[in-house]
């Protein structure tokens, strides 16, 4: 499973920069990768992990701001299309395996 997180800050005031960038540095340090700008995604063991990191990340939501989130199969991340461009180089760092269990 994946957690997508998309979201838009007001960055008009020193204040709002600040609380921004203290957004993005506590999505980090939950485990979350930059996909693109304002948009995080981080891999999770399932259902129950999944909506125990958006249960974590109601409790660091700025004020102001648009947060929307996703939990989404591998299956279902892995059909996404990049459209423009080709991929950068974390998304290729960052290409889920298959893991196989026996």
């Amino acid at each position: 499973m994946r957690v997508l997180v998309m979201f838009d800050m007001p960055t008009h005031t020193k204040e709002d920069r600040k609380n921004s960038a203290k957004f993005r540095k506590e999505l980090i340090k939950g485990g979350f990768i930059m996909l693109q700008f304002s948009v995080y995604v981080r891999i999770c063991k399932g259902v129950a992990s999944a909506n125990s990191h958006l249960d974590r990340l109601d409790l660091i939501l700025p004020e102001k701001g648009n947060i929307r989130a996703l939990i989404l199969t591998e299956k279902q991340f892995d059909h996404m299309r990049l459209l423009l461009g080709k991929r950068s180089k974390i998304e290729e760092i960052n290409k889920p395996r298959q893991l196989v269990l026996f």
